[in-house]
């Protein structure tokens, strides 16, 4: 299993040079990759370019690309060029993001996301191989018909034959489509021992493409922080799980908040929604159970967190990308340390 670190959003907290550091360090201590996030502040693409050019051998990941921020056409352009200027250390995450985002920021109609998100895929593939891009799907039509569009291929040629493209899903559908169509899939809010039933929808995908998941991998995002205090630990942790599961969405659609209910924490789950969107956080923080709190985080004393990393480890997980939520650079400096540590021992 190979670590990963998630440096999310830029600007929140930290400064370009302690984000930079951060960086580095993980790839002084053998860290495999680095994933940038956007939303509606930073982009992904422009922090993955600033960072190729200060390391040299951590691959760069993004986590994700919005598809409704992108044409396809577009996406594989700038992962074609941050393959260039890296070196061939590219990694392509994908995702929806949500229909708040989708359509309240891009003006993009967050709809037929299975089909969008498998055409979208092909055609970012077709681009990348620099095939004349011409592709006529339910919801991608290339050249637009009846104008002037003219069929081209991309200029530039990326450095690796092929960019591992990783998706981001949730719902059973969504992972089974990553199955059978991504070379990767990046979870959040992963519990390791409900790894087995969710894998069960990669193996429903791959067995739609014909294809095994045995070099698939499977590279959950999850929140760490080691510290012998384990309640100050997850206490860590409650203002981001509350967002995803509370907030993140409506009462008719959360994904994260549907993940918990398949967890088993349905009661939990419906009430840290209604704290939350009645405006309440500081209670739907509380609400989050310790239980929920410790399988979806990596939190608590070094010898709690090998034996983690043994369960995530065995359960199939490739890639671990972690992002540390101590406050500062310094101690975010640790904790990447310790985990290093960590996994040694595992």
């Amino acid at each position: 299993m190979k670590l990963g670190v998630h440096i999310g959003y830029w600007g929140l907290g930290l400064t370009r040079e302690d984000q930079l550091q951060i960086v580095q360090e993980a790839e002084r201590l053998g860290y495999d990759s680095v994933w940038a996030a956007e939303a509606y502040g930073s982009d992904a693409a422009t922090v993955l370019g600033w960072i190729a050019g200060q390391t040299s051998t951590i691959k760069i990941g993004s986590a994700i690309f919005q598809m409704p921020a992108r044409s396809p056409a577009m996406t594989a352009m700038a992962a074609a060029t941050l393959d260039q200027l890296s070196g061939g250390r590219m990694l392509l995450g994908l995702g929806s993001s949500g229909p708040q985002v989708s359509e309240g920021w891009h003006g993009v109609r967050f709809a037929r996301q299975l089909q969008r998100t498998r055409e979208y895929i092909e055609v970012v593939r077709k681009v990348l191989a620099r095939e004349r891009l011409e592709y006529h799907g339910e919801t991608i039509e290339l050249p637009l018909p009846d104008g002037p569009g003219r069929a081209l291929k991309l200029t530039i040629a990326p450095v690796q034959d092929a960019i591992p493209i990783y998706l981001a899903a949730m719902g059973p559908k969504n992972t089974a489509l990553a199955g059978e169509v991504a070379d990767g899939w990046i979870p959040f809010l992963l519990s390791p021992e409900h790894l087995p039933q969710l894998r069960a929808s990669l193996e429903e995908g791959a067995a739609r493409a014909g294809r095994s998941l045995d070099d698939f991998d499977i590279a959950p995002s999850v929140n760490l922080m080691i510290s012998d205090d384990v309640q100050a630990a997850r206490d860590a942790t409650r203002p981001i799980v509350a967002l995803y599961v509370g907030g993140m969405g409506s009462r008719k659609q959360n994904f994260y908040n549907e993940l918990m209910r398949r967890y088993g924490f349905e009661d939990a789950a419906r009430e840290v929604q209604d704290l939350y969107l009645d405006g309440r956080r500081e209670d739907a923080m509380a609400a989050l159970p310790d239980e929920l709190l410790d399988s979806v985080s990596l939190i608590g004393p070094t010898d709690v967190v090998t034996e983690r990393l043994r369960i995530y480890r065995d359960a199939g997980v490739g890639t671990l990308g972690v992002m540390p939520l101590a406050p500062g650079k310094d101690e975010r400096l640790r904790q990447l340390r310790l985990l290093a540590e960590c996994l040694e021992a595992a």
